[in-house]
């Protein structure tokens, strides 16, 4: 059975809309912006929405622990799917339509701002709820705004979290216990986790900068990707998924990638494709020292060094939870059938590679491949090992 990406609703710092992001994601335009707002005393440069929040959908519908804006970010990429969903559910019955999401975060900026009341005043502000911080929150909100009943819950493995969840989506349907799920991630910045990388010095106070000789570390991110998934034939499908785990180190990648090659071959597997299929890669690319050594070192083995890859995190920074499925939602733009020349997602850099990085043909700002790719892989190796690898395919 094929599993098909029917629709995709997004929200990123490269923009709102599926026009906004995809001019500024060819055009190279970065969404990653020098603020202070969630590190105060320190400029960092971090994947900012620019949407006014007053902007985003009300949660006033929801119960108060699922009143975030984490979820009002899931809310607004659900709003540009929403025809497509209600016809499946029409279609379906809403016992047969799940909810299956990535994230990292969930509420954890409106704790930061109830603690900080509590410190203030002694007692906590009346509009908190603890379970808006419960990583569940997020598919229990968008399953009760869509009165849906199917199965409704959440991944949360680091960076790996919504691959995760899409690839329990496309089981879910193939088993015969959902005919639709709407699948993706949503992470949100807060102080937390800015300020728990930055106490890694994982950071990047400047735009990061992957496979180059001067890469010091990540630019955090936020956004908001959901995919409606069925059955029913549509341009690109989800063909393939691997999942596998490092049992290496809490927060480093095993130095030999052997379990990033293990990903990829099982997805290549499930693909039924070969390597030499695959017309682009989208890193996880982090620009970390130990992150970008590995997986060039993986790509280059089993790729070669002539098929085009790119890290998209300078462009939206890295949305933790999240960052899975918007890079599959760039993927899912670029093989559209109104990219017909079949530009592919730059990788912005300063083009100083490091030496002691295999050499990988980085996708340049304008670079045409002739033809909307056929065969797309995205890679997603997250903290503790957990890695989860996707591959989709034109139909």
């Amino acid at each position: 059975m094929m599993i098909y990406l029917n629709a995709l609703g997004m929200v990123c710092p490269l923009g709102q809309t599926h026009t906004e992001i995809h001019r500024r994601l060819f055009a190279a335009d970065s969404g990653v912006v020098a603020t202070s707002h969630y590190s105060p005393g320190k400029t960092l440069s971090l994947g900012r929405i620019a949407q006014d929040d007053a902007a985003l959908p009300s949660v006033a519908h929801l119960p108060l622990g699922q009143q975030s804006r984490n979820n009002r970010l899931a809310l607004a990429a659900l709003a540009q799917i929403r025809h497509e969903v209600d016809a499946a559910i029409a279609r379906f019955g809403a016992d047969r339509i799940g909810v299956i999401v990535g994230t990292s975060t969930s509420g954890i900026a409106e704790g930061e701002a109830a603690f900080s009341h509590h410190l203030q005043q002694g007692v906590f502000p009346p509009e908190f709820d603890y379970a808006q911080q419960e990583l569940g929150s997020v598919a229990q909100a968008l399953a009760q705004t869509l009165g849906v009943s199917g199965p409704a819950y959440v991944h949360s493995s680091a960076c790996a979290s919504s691959a995760k969840a899409m690839a329990s989506a496309a089981r879910l349907i193939r088993m015969g216990l959902c005919d639709a799920v709407i699948s993706g991630g949503v992470d949100s910045l807060c102080r937390f986790t800015v300020g728990g990388f930055d106490a890694l010095q994982s950071l990047s106070e400047s735009r990061c900068n992957p496979l180059s000789a001067h890469r010091n570390g990540i630019n955090i991110g936020e956004g908001a990707a959901l995919f409606l998934m069925s059955s029913q034939p549509a341009t690109v499908a989800l063909r393939g998924w691997g999942e596998s785990s490092d049992a290496y180190h809490i927060s480093s990648p095993d130095p030999e990638g052997g379990g990033a090659r293990l990903a990829i071959a099982q997805a290549l597997s499930r693909a039924d494709i070969s390597a030499g299929d695959i017309e682009y890669i989208n890193l996880h690319g982090t620009a970390t020292p130990q992150n970008d050594a590995m997986e060039s070192k993986v790509i280059h083995g089993l790729f070669g060094e002539h098929l085009p890859v790119s890290s998209t995190k300078p462009l939206t920074g890295h949305a933790l939870g999240a960052a899975s499925a918007v890079e599959a939602g760039l993927c899912w733009l670029t093989m559209q059938d109104d990219n017909a020349e079949g530009r592919l997602p730059p990788h912005l850099w300063d083009g100083v590679a490091d030496s002691a990085l295999p050499a990988l043909q980085v996708v340049a700002p304008g670079f045409r491949l002739g033809h909307p790719p056929r065969w797309v892989l995205s890679n997603s190796f997250a903290f503790g090992g957990s890695n989860a690898v996707l591959i989709f395919g034109r139909s």
